[in-house]
């Protein structure tokens, strides 16, 4: 079958997908709208279920519109090389935008750090926080996520040879390890002796490790999907961008918080 795709618009064939009008874009912008809203509100706390209504319908939409993409992809058959093509960089970008966007949060970390101010004491941490012992819970959560790095790039590699059970089996113990890592953040935080209004060193603690969170969750989401399409056998050795876009932000995470745990847990607890 031709790689090349037929529009009727033009009358030309060309490689390009010509994405039809689709309400996923407007209705992801709005449920993304609600859910900051809904932080907002949460974090006076005021209401909480708007937050609960933001994430529910953004999971929805987001359902909706990867099952439109696979669609695009297997029945109508619009995923050329060079659609794909753009696909990788399109990641490659997006990874991008997001190192820069944890880029801020350190430099909010080391910006306090480094010029402790007389409002915290002149000292950090502060007088009044006591830091999280780098070598107790940390560690062991950098543990998990290196050991999830591993077990994804197993999987990768039995993708190439075809091994769909070892990639299934390592697939599983990401997802795994992605989940426990999530638990012990929360319990984590739950233990912790200071709270987010509690000096600048808590605002930016939480806000670095808490939006790497939130990552670890995403891409957890995305490895889930990974598994269930390579269950359906939806990969192949040569065509599994949709695995290696998940593994990219899984390693992606997995460099971020090596870099949370010798700035702001490490470096922090001196």
């Amino acid at each position: 079958m031709s790689d090349v795709i037929h529009y009727e618009s033009s009358g030309k064939p060309h490689p390009y997908h010509l994405v039809r009008p689709s309400p996923w874009p407007m209705l992801a912008a709005l449920s993304a709208g609600l859910l900051a809203l809904g932080t907002v509100f949460m974090m006076h706390d005021k209401i909480w279920w708007i937050f609960a209504l933001g994430v529910i319908s953004l999971i929805g939409v987001s359902t909706m519109w990867f099952r439109d993409i696979i669609k695009e992809a297997f029945v109508e058959k619009a995923h050329t090389s060079e659609v794909k093509f753009g696909f990788r960089y399109g990641m490659l970008l997006f990874i991008a935008s997001e190192v820069m966007f944890f880029a801020a949060f350190f430099w909010a970390y080391f910006d306090a750090s480094l010029n402790p101010t007389q409002a915290i004491g002149g000292v950090w941490p502060p007088k009044d926080i006591t830091p999280i012992h780098p070598f107790d819970l940390p560690f062991m959560m950098t543990m998990i996520l290196l050991l999830s790095g591993c077990t994804c790039t197993w999987a990768h590699a039995a993708l190439l040879e075809n091994n769909r059970k070892d990639a299934l089996r390592a697939l599983s113990l990401t997802v795994l390890l992605g989940i426990i890592f999530s638990f012990f953040q929360g319990y984590e935080y739950h233990h912790a002796s200071f709270g987010f209004k509690d000096t600048i060193y808590a605002s930016t603690f939480y806000m670095a490790t808490g939006f790497h969170g939130v990552h670890v969750i995403i891409g957890t989401i995305f490895l889930i999907v990974s598994l269930w399409r390579t269950y359906k056998n939806q990969f192949t050795a040569t065509d599994h961008f949709g695995f290696e876009a998940a593994a990219w932000y899984w390693h992606f995470v997995d460099v971020v918080w090596l870099f949370l745990f010798i700035a702001i847990y490490w470096y922090g607890y001196r």
